[in-house]
């Protein structure tokens, strides 16, 4: 069974800048794909950036040029660096991985941006 541990949310202000990061145990095989979802109070969930292991990043519309998504495969981390934070960045984000073709998520870390 994958495990998900999500860590580096908290409060930060407008424009600044949170690290999360999400680390894969529990299975001999390495993701597939990691990524990040998040979802705001009274909102569906919503893909923020997800990276493969070999292949090219995707990033949401609304995070382009601010949040960059990057993994260490040795260690099966993800990470989201978030800058130039905006209050809609506000939501609780969510860690998954794709491994052996079977989702895996985390349990959430809270992201709050004051204005």
């Amino acid at each position: 069974q994958v495990q998900l541990a999500e860590s580096g949310g908290g409060l930060v202000q407008a424009g600044g800048s949170l690290r999360l990061t999400c680390t894969a145990s529990g299975s001999i095989f390495s993701p597939d794909v990691m990524a990040w979802y998040r979802q705001a109070p009274g909102k569906q969930r919503e893909l923020v950036a997800t990276i493969p292991s070999l292949g090219s990043t995707v990033y949401a519309d609304p995070v382009k040029g601010r949040f960059t998504i990057s993994r260490d495969n040795a260690k099966n981390t993800v990470y989201l660096q978030m800058n130039s934070q905006k209050p809609e960045d506000t939501a609780v984000y969510l860690c998954t991985a794709v491994v052996r073709f079977k989702d895996y998520w985390g349990q959430g870390t809270q992201v709050t941006v004051s204005s």
